[in-house]
């Protein structure tokens, strides 16, 4: 019995993810359009925060920390779910496809969001997967790894 890879070389298609020596394009420059993307959805998620916090006559200041990161939660979870890519990684356009290339559905997005919301609470994951993202070939972060998904580029995908 022999070990074979599970991305084979292959053009582009809804078999799987592409292989990113013969594919290289799909994962160019994934990694700084990963944070462009994160900057942008902590920005609108600290907005939406706000709002929050001045619709409650400034009383959600006191659970200000429970406030944002549900949103953030929500936020992530939703987009992901309906998109397959949060409203910043539509604006750097990249989204996420699962290992067998399709789109997220609902209980991968959740898991995905579990795992970010997780890795992002303790230094070591988030420093994990940031490194994850700048050496691995596909970009994946750590609950990128653990889930089989991965950003792609969408012009590439187009």
């Amino acid at each position: 019995m022999t070990w074979s890879d599970p991305f084979p070389p292959r053009r582009p298609g809804p078999a799987g993810l592409p292989d990113p020596a013969l594919n290289a394009g799909f994962y160019a420059d994934v990694a700084p359009k990963r944070l462009l993307a994160w900057v942008v959805d902590t920005v609108l998620v600290v907005l939406a925060t706000l709002a929050v916090v001045v619709l409650t006559a400034l009383v959600g200041l006191f659970f200000l920390p429970i406030i944002f990161l549900t949103l953030s939660f929500l936020y992530r979870y939703v987009t992901l779910a309906r998109g397959s890519a949060t409203w910043g990684m539509r604006l750097a356009a990249i989204e996420f496809r699962t290992l067998q290339g399709t789109r997220l559905d609902a209980a991968t997005a959740f898991a995905h969001t579990l795992g970010y919301t997780l890795s992002i609470a303790f230094v070591l994951p988030q420093l994990a997967s940031m490194a994850l993202m700048l050496t691995t070939p596909r970009g994946q972060g750590l609950s990128d790894l653990v889930l089989g998904t991965a950003a792609i580029n969408r012009a590439a995908r187009d």
